[in-house]
C-alpha cells in the first residue's frame, strides 16, 4: 500500500482538446466577469452612502466571499483546460477543500442573515432601523465567517484520517470530499457518515431556516393593501429565490443524494453551476438591477471619465 503525496486532477479530460480551449476561454470571460461585477458592488457600498444600509452591507460581504469562492475552484479548472496542469499536492488538495467548504458554509450562513433582515424589512418595517443597527449587522456577518471556518475544520479533520493508495486520479476538476473519500485505502463508512451528517446541517439547516423566513414574508406581502405593493415585493423575492434555487438545488444534488446515485459527469457539471454560474450571476440578481445601484455606478462611470479625461 502507498500513501500518495500527489493527485492528478482528471477535470473535463474526455472532451476534444479544441474543446476544451473554448470552454478554458468561456470560463476565463466568466471569471473575470464575476471578479469585475463583485468587486464593483463592494466599491459602490464603500463609496457611496445611500447605499451604506444593512442591505447593500450584507450584499457586499456576499460579494466579497463570492470572489474568494469562485476562485477557490475555478483557478484550478482553467489551469486545467489551458496548460493541461493536472498535478496538486496533497497539501493543496485538502486546502483547497477545506477552504471550499468553509467558504461554502459561510455563503449559507450569509444567506440566512440576509433572509432575515429582508423578514425584518417586510414584516417589521417600523422597527427595522432599532433592530437592523450597524453594531449588529456587523456581528451577523462575522457570525457567518466563524460558522462557515468552524464547521470546515471538521471536514478538514475528516479528510487528515484520509489514507490514499493508488490510483490517484481524481474524477473532478478540484478535490471534492466524495472523490477523495473514493481513493482512500482506510475505512471510510463512518467518515462518510460524519461528513453526510455535516454537510445536512449546514445545507438543509439553513435551507429550513431561510424557508420559514420567506413563510412569513410572503404571509406579510400577502397582507399589503396595495396591489402595487405587493407586486414589487414578489418581483424582489422572485428574484432572490431563483439565486437560491441554483445554489442550494446545486449543492442537494452533490452532498444530500446518495453519491452512486449521482455520475461523475453529472456531478461535474453540477458543481459548474455552484462554483462558476451562481458567483457570475449573483450581481445581476441582487445589486445590478436595482434603481439605486444603477445610479450609483452612472456616477461613477461619470466621475471616471472627468477624472481621465479632463476637459483642457
Amino acid at each position: 500500500m502507498r500513501n500518495f503525496h500527489v493527485f492528478i486532477l482528471e477535470g473535463f479530460s474526455g472532451l476534444d482538446q479544441r474543446l476544451q480551449l473554448f470552454l478554458s476561454l468561456l470560463l476565463l470571460l466568466i471569471y473575470l466577469t464575476t471578479m469585475m461585477g463583485n468587486t464593483m458592488i463592494i466599491f459602490l457600498v464603500c463609496v457611496d452612502r445611500r447605499l451604506q444600509t444593512p442591505m447593500y452591507f450584507f450584499i457586499s460581504s456576499l460579494a466579497f466571499l463570492e470572489i474568494w469562492f469562485t476562485s477557490s475552484t475555478t483557478i484550478t479548472l482553467l489551469a486545467i483546460l489551458s496548460s493541461g496542469r493536472r498535478t496538486i499536492s496533497l497539501s493543496s488538495c485538502f486546502a483547497q477543500s477545506y477552504f471550499y467548504f468553509a467558504l461554502g458554509f459561510t455563503e449559507f450562513a450569509l444567506l440566512v442573515v440576509m433572509s432575515f433582515n429582508r423578514y425584518v424589512a417586510i414584516c417589521q418595517p417600523l422597527h427595522y432601523a432599532a433592530i437592523m443597527k450597524q453594531q449588529l449587522c456587523t456581528h451577523l456577518v462575522v457570525a457567518a465567517w466563524v460558522i462557515g471556518f468552524t464547521l470546515a475544520s471538521y471536514h478538514l479533520v475528516l479528510l487528515s484520517k484520509l489514507t490514499f493508495c493508488s490510483p490517484n486520479k481524481i474524477h473532478h476538476f478540484f478535490c471534492d470530499s466524495s472523490p477523495l473519500f473514493k481513493l482512500s485505502c482506510s475505512d471510510t463508512s463512518l467518515l462518510w457518515k460524519a461528513d453526510s451528517i455535516l454537510i445536512l446541517f449546514g445545507v438543509l439547516g439553513s435551507l429550513c431556516l431561510i424557508m420559514v423566513s420567506y413563510v412569513c414574508i410572503f404571509h406579510c406581502i400577502l397582507h399589503i393593501p396595495a396591489a402595487s405593493g405587493r407586486k414589487k415585493a414578489f418581483a424582489t423575492c422572485s428574484s432572490h429565490l431563483s439565486a437560491l434555487a441554483i445554489v442550494y438545488g446545486s449543492c442537494i444534488v452533490l452532498y444530500v443524494r446518495p453519491s452512486e446515485d449521482v455520475s461523475l459527469e453529472t456531478n461535474r457539471v453540477v458543481a459548474l453551476l455552484n462554483t462558476v454560474l451562481y458567483p457570475f450571476l449573483n450581481p445581476f440578481i441582487y445589486s445590478l438591477r436595482n434603481k439605486p445601484v444603477k445610479l450609483a455606478l452612472k456616477e461613477a462611470v461619470g466621475c471616471a471619465k472627468v477624472w481621465l479625461f479632463p476637459q483642457s
